[in-house]
């Protein structure tokens, strides 16, 4: 099946807009505005599940044919649920409890071919080992502001990858993308994945 004429991602994280564009593809930016602050699961992957859903159903609502991928990641922590710190002082409490420990990353996928009206829901999960922080390495990060952006106060690609002792799993999940989730899940719409790439790969030396 042909690729549809648009290719859009419904989130404002550069992080998934990076990964993707690595990864030869070039979609377009529609933020979603989806509020997530009343959205309420059972679990910490069906959450992020359903907020991936909520923003990938907003952006294809305006778009008559287009692939629309929405994501959305959150951190489970002792079976609790963390989202994006409130403030500076949450971020500190929280990465007082992860340092030295072992969390779970879910990372929600929803991709909706708007031209069919079909659409397919999968999460991802990827467990993250953090390092034993000092107190001062945990303020002066936080005073980054890095970690009051991202789901979990932390990030692989930013600042945060010196405190990430080691992940197992898809590494993409943890940056807000699993790219080789979602090549599977272009498939089963009957998508080819490189049918996508902007320009071909560039050759090995």
């Amino acid at each position: 099946m042909p690729p549809p004429t648009r290719l859009v991602l419904a989130s404002a994280s550069p992080a998934r807009l990076k990964t993707l564009q690595a990864a030869g593809l070039r979609p377009e930016v529609i933020v979603s505005g989806v509020d997530e602050d009343d959205v309420e699961a059972d679990n910490v992957a069906e959450l992020a599940l359903k907020l991936a859903q909520l923003k990938a159903v907003a952006v294809a609502a305006t778009l008559p044919r287009a692939l629309v991928i929405g994501c959305d990641s959150v951190l489970e922590l002792d079976g609790e649920m963390l989202g994006k710190p409130v403030d500076e002082a949450d971020a500190i409490a929280r990465w007082q409890r992860m340092r030295g420990r072992s969390g779970v990353l879910h990372t929600g996928h929803c991709v909706i071919d708007t031209h069919r009206e079909v659409w397919l829901g999968r999460s991802a999960a990827t467990q993250v080992r953090f390092a034993m922080l000092s107190d001062e390495e945990i303020e002066a990060y936080v005073a980054s502001g890095e970690p009051l952006q991202v789901a979990g106060a932390f990030t692989i690609d930013g600042l945060g990858s010196a405190y990430v002792s080691g992940v197992s799993g898809d590494p993409h999940n943890v940056v807000g993308i699993s790219v080789p989730l979602l090549r599977l899940m272009f498939d089963e719409l009957g998508f080819v994945w490189h049918e996508f790439w902007a320009t071909a790969p560039a050759a090995a030396d």
